[in-house]
């Protein structure tokens, strides 16, 4: 099997939709990591002191056939056509293990879905 890393930085608000989309258009599973981060537009300051934006960053390991779609479902569930509600990006992933529990439903989506 192929597989992507799907990263994907989004609004709080949004968080848990898109994992659950995630999840229902074939993510397994998902790490989440504490993020800050600065964009084109400068940061609000609050009597003087930087107001760092705090995000998370979600990471997905996903079979490669099934990026596409997840990364729609990511967009559509974080509301990414409005300002500042996130980014998400995929890279390919050269190797993957530690993926045995995971491995029967990738196989049945993939029989079901692609073959």
């Amino acid at each position: 099997m192929r597989f992507k890393v799907i990263i994907a930085l989004v609004n709080d608000n949004y968080q848990d939709a898109v994992i659950e989309s995630a999840k229902k258009a074939g993510a397994t599973g998902v790490t989440i990591l504490k993020a800050r981060g600065e964009g084109i537009h400068n940061y609000k300051s609050f009597l003087g002191v930087k107001v760092d934006a705090q995000t998370d960053l979600l990471m997905f390991l996903v079979e490669d056939f099934n990026s596409n779609i997840i990364l729609d479902a990511i967009y559509q569930a974080g509301h990414f056509e409005q300002h500042g509600n996130g980014i998400a990006f995929s890279l390919q992933a050269d190797r993957a293990i530690g993926m045995e529990s995971q491995m029967k439903a990738l196989e049945k989506d993939a029989k079901e879905n692609y073959f």
